[in-house]
């Protein structure tokens, strides 16, 4: 199972293995405190394409279009991670503040579809 959680929620022992997936470190929050069990960078969005969906250079629609663009060039890592979560939950972590519509999401569908 393939879970998303905010790195700013409280960790639990139902997130199971917990993946960083941001580029950039959360602001705010210690490294010893978040304790992912990984940190992977390799899936996160490029900072080109994190900076036009923030700066509302693109919508959402298009943010998840050219992400799986990205992602597609990634199957090996993305297989490796969706294969963790074969027979134990992975919690994906973001620092976000939208809950409905952020890159973690897209992610995780991805993943669930490889």
């Amino acid at each position: 199972m393939i879970q998303c959680k905010r790195v700013y929620d409280a960790q639990n022992k139902q997130d199971g293995y917990r993946v960083l997936v941001d580029r950039l470190w959360p602001r705010g929050v210690k490294k010893e405190e978040l304790k992912p069990d990984e940190w992977c960078k390799l899936l996160a969005p490029s900072t080109e394409l994190r900076k036009a969906f923030h700066g509302e250079v693109i919508d959402f629609d298009s943010f998840s279009k050219a992400y799986r663009d990205e992602l597609n060039k990634q199957r090996d890592e993305g297989k490796r991670l969706a294969a963790l979560a074969d027979g134990k939950t992975v919690t994906l972590l973001y620092a976000a503040k939208d809950t409905g519509q952020n890159h973690a999401l897209v992610l995780a569908k991805w993943l669930a579809e490889l």
